[in-house]
């Protein structure tokens, strides 16, 4: 027996310990999990944090077409920031982006919620009509903007041929061509594109509510627009936070609507920042101060992502 022991001990004293007193295993996890993650920061850092940064440092630079052959783009500092804000146009062009934002993210959400609602209860064909639903949301931007182009002309477009066959117009309205109408146009087109988005995510938000809540309110009498208002509302305000704050970002930065449909015209009546900083960089070769209206662009939405961030932690939060 005492030499079956001894042997142990003798075979744990003889095992000799890994260089370092530590073992190689987790030191390669490591190394194997860098070698994951390496291309996705290489890719977030070469696409997405070099062309902010470059964006941002052109805002302070007097950048012109020469400063690409000769690298030469002295720094004026916030003098492009000035020159945008004092623009005859720029104040024109903020209250289009506000008009623009606004009314795309109320109907979006409105119509949305209507459909979503619609949809939730079940009916035949209730699936393949929502699928074909997303047809706007799933098609490209190029394929919509051209479409809604044909259909929106004065002399050819379809709109105005329906509406003057039931006589709600007695001439063709000039609807792209038009500084009073053209805002109105491009605000439709991007309802039309968005309602999909807000229908599924709400459509959702409707499927997580338990319908044993509606039962019981029907029981105490309660009607269809009081169950909406003190069960659906208050419920899917989790959820209404992050659509409405998706929305709103990705509508302040919209532009292959505009510029397929108006390219911001006619003179600057349908012009939004997205454009604006365009017509500065492309048009006037201005890149500093297009580069200063889209670092504006990208403070409001960095100001609604940090919002956007904090509702989703709060539905997390919530549903625990």
């Amino acid at each position: 027996m005492s030499i079956t022991v001894q042997g142990r001990q003798a075979a744990t004293t003889a095992a000799p310990a890994p260089p370092g007193g530590r073992s190689r295993g987790p030191a390669r996890v490591r190394w194997a999990a860098v070698a994951f993650v390496a291309p996705a920061w290489l890719y977030v850092a070469g696409f997405y944090l070099y062309p902010l940064a470059s964006s941002i440092r052109m805002g302070f630079q007097d950048y012109t077409v020469s400063s690409f052959y000769t690298g030469v783009a002295p720094y004026v500092g916030w003098d492009n920031y000035s020159k945008v804000l004092h623009d005859g146009h720029f104040g024109e062009t903020v209250l289009n982006t506000v008009l623009f934002t606004a009314g795309s993210l109320a109907f979006q959400f409105a119509i949305g919620l209507a459909l979503a609602v619609f949809f939730s209860r079940r009916f035949p064909l209730g699936g393949p009509l929502r699928s074909l639903l997303l047809v706007p949301w799933l098609l490209p931007l190029v394929v919509s903007g051209t479409a809604w182009r044909w259909i929106l002309d004065t002399d050819s477009g379809v709109l105005n041929h329906v509406l003057l066959n039931v006589h709600l117009i007695a001439h063709p309205v000039p609807w792209l061509a038009s500084t009073h109408d053209s805002l109105t146009a491009v605000t439709l087109v991007n309802i039309w594109v968005g309602i999909p988005f807000n229908m599924v995510i709400l459509y959702g938000g409707l499927q997580s509510i338990p319908g044993e809540l509606y039962e019981a309110a029907s029981l105490d009498g309660a009607g269809g627009w009081q169950r909406f208002r003190h069960i659906t509302l208050p419920l899917l305000r989790p959820v209404t936070a992050v659509v409405l704050t998706l929305g709103l970002i990705y509508t302040v930065k919209v532009f292959d609507v505009i510029m397929i449909l108006t390219q911001g015209g006619p003179a600057g009546s349908s012009q939004t920042l997205t454009t604006f900083a365009y017509n500065l960089s492309f048009q006037q070769l201005e890149f500093g101060r297009g580069a200063a209206v889209g670092n504006l662009l990208i403070g409001v939405a960095v100001v609604f992502a940090v919002v956007y961030l904090r509702a989703t932690r709060e539905q997390r939060q919530a549903g625990r």
